[in-house]
């Protein structure tokens, strides 16, 4: 089966191709992204300023459905399985991160694209969100918003990791989240993002 990924032009182009190998992933773009403000001037003394804060990303308040024009992030339908196993999760450090995203060439199963993403295939809960707030009303940018799932692999409140996918339903982002499996199911054209 070939499983060939490419990408369209985004913030930062990057090619770690490994010519040569069949089947081998094309990473095509890398996308950096931040969820912690801009660095203020320390009130405190610089002995105690040096000190780095943990930050932590608390699930629930980001991701609740919500299409109001004021919604931080329209977000029209989160599924039953995503709302149960990532919505009452809390990740500690949310620093940014760098995600590289891959375009699937051929249908393929979660178990053949990690096999293929290796050790860095997971994401978090905050990096999904990063990801949103770049296109909170279905504007273009990284995601992929015509019809075609967006997905991510992040661990769940148990330490399981799932496929969380995101899909821009018109109106707002349908946020989704299935177990790992090694039926094909995620169709060519799928975007898939990984540290």
């Amino acid at each position: 089966m070939a499983f060939f990924l490419t990408a369209p032009a985004l913030s930062v182009a990057a090619d770690d191709t490994k010519p040569g190998q069949p089947g081998s992933a094309v990473a095509a773009n890398r996308v950096a992204c931040s969820l912690q403000p801009k660095a203020e001037e320390p009130s405190d003394p610089s002995s105690t300023s040096a000190i780095p804060r943990a930050e932590k990303f608390i699930a629930r308040e980001h991701f609740k459905e919500d299409i109001a024009s004021s919604a931080s992030v329209k977000i029209s339908w989160l599924g039953a399985t995503f709302a149960q196993r990532f919505t009452n999760k809390v990740e500690d450090d949310i620093g940014g991160a760098s995600l590289q995203t891959y375009v699937l060439g051929a249908a393929s199963s979660d178990k053949e694209i990690l096999a293929r993403l290796g050790a860095s295939h997971e994401s978090r809960l905050a990096d999904v969100w990063c990801a949103l707030k770049r296109q909170p009303n279905g504007n273009s940018g990284p995601l992929e918003i015509n019809a075609k799932p967006n997905v991510f692999y992040v661990r769940d409140l148990t330490g399981e990791l799932g496929a969380v996918d995101v899909l821009w339903g018109g109106v707002g982002w349908e946020i989704g989240a299935s177990p790992v499996s090694d039926k094909p199911r995620w169709p060519a054209g799928t975007r898939v993002f990984s540290r």
